[in-house]
């Protein structure tokens, strides 16, 4: 039935589904996952990368995370591609109301903005949806810290745990079991990382295949920190997640 009204995104089906969009949110189930909690303390966001070959140089960079903003950082799961023209935009947005209001854009304003570009592509015809769903952890003055995901559809919401990607149903119901309203940052690390492990389609979890970054307050300046590989193989060992290194024969 939908084979006559999926070649473009500006035509709905009978039933009134956009399937253009639907298929941009099915590639975004076979990228690596990402989650992320908000706990009282500051937003906590984990990604798996996909390691594709043995032979592959592992990137010094983020491949999951990035900054946006002093205030603002995401984690990404879809096509990267895709996801680098959509954050240099955010990036840009957020300077220019820095440069015009002198000071940092509030979160959701900023996500707004991001969203607005993502719905034209899904209205206009000759244009492909963004394959890319993003998970924004912020803070401002006027709603303290905040998680919000958005879609290619270009909806968005404010979430307390999400997840995107890969299983990511399986992961949405474990943090929903799990999840706990007055949860610390630690404690949102540990929920993270459980939660990780058991939806992977690995089976072993190394920091090598997860790249973990924080968003919280230090001397009252928001702070965005990505923990390093030797930090994450000790609180993955910390955690009992993972195994001690076995010695190369």
């Amino acid at each position: 039935m939908s084979r006559r009204y999926d070649s473009r995104t500006t035509i709905f089906s009978p039933e009134g589904r956009l399937y253009q969009v639907e298929y941009a949110m099915e590639a975004i189930g076979n990228a690596g996952s990402a989650i992320g909690i908000l706990a009282k303390d500051g937003v906590v966001l984990v990604g798996e990368k996909k390691v594709t070959s043995k032979l592959l140089q592992t990137s010094s960079s983020t491949e999951k995370m990035y900054k946006i903003d002093d205030h603002v950082a995401c984690a990404v799961a879809g096509i990267m591609s895709d996801a680098n023209i959509l954050i240099n935009a955010a990036r840009l947005q957020a300077q220019r109301y820095t440069f015009a209001y002198q000071e940092p854009m509030p979160v959701e304003q900023l996500v707004q903005s991001l969203c607005d570009t993502k719905q034209g592509y899904t209205q206009f015809g000759g244009l492909r949806p963004f394959g890319v769903s993003f998970l924004f952890a912020g803070w401002d003055k006027n709603f303290g810290f905040q998680l919000y995901m958005s879609d290619p559809s270009g909806n968005y919401g404010g979430w307390k745990a999400a997840a995107i990607g890969a299983n990511n149903q399986a992961a949405q119901s474990m943090l929903k079991q799990d999840y706990k309203d007055d949860i610390t940052r630690e404690e949102a690390v540990q929920l993270v990382l459980k939660v990780l492990s058991k939806t992977m389609d690995s089976t072993s979890l190394t920091s090598e295949k997860l790249e973990l970054a924080e968003v919280f307050l230090s001397s009252g300046k928001v702070k965005y920190q990505i923990c390093s590989s030797e930090s994450l193989s000790q609180l993955l060992l910390k955690f009992g997640l993972t195994q001690p290194p076995a010695e190369s024969s």
